[in-house]
């Protein structure tokens, strides 16, 4: 698994390839944890993610929770999935995670969300 981060104006953008299991989501949490709260929208850019166990799940699920409980000058965290595969997306859709979310298919259309 690659994870590469990056902050521009008030988006931080993760780009996120390779499969998110038992042995690589606790560096994921790990990387991205600190970076919730930096800026007011965070980029998930799962595109190049394969696989998805349930050990990521929880890890989005840490995630979510963390950015529920920070704000930017009162502004709420808001995390976005970009480019969830098909069979990630009905996984997430079945567990219910999908409603933790915001959902776009590409970076242009999720930077384009208020």
């Amino acid at each position: 698994m690659e994870i590469n981060i990056q902050t521009e104006d008030s988006v931080t953008l993760i780009e996120v390839t390779g499969s998110i299991d038992g042995q690589t989501a606790p560096t994921l949490q790990e990387q991205i944890l600190p970076v919730i709260g930096s800026t007011p929208k965070v980029l998930l850019n799962m595109t190049g993610v394969s696989f998805m166990s349930s050990a990521g799940l929880r890890t989005l699920l840490v995630l979510h929770r963390k950015a529920e409980d920070k704000t930017i000058n009162e502004q709420k965290i808001k995390i976005i999935l970009v480019g969830l595969s098909e069979e990630i997306r009905d996984t997430m859709s079945i567990t219910g995670f999908l409603d933790f979310f915001t959902i776009c298919e590409t970076i242009d259309e999720a930077r384009s969300l208020a």
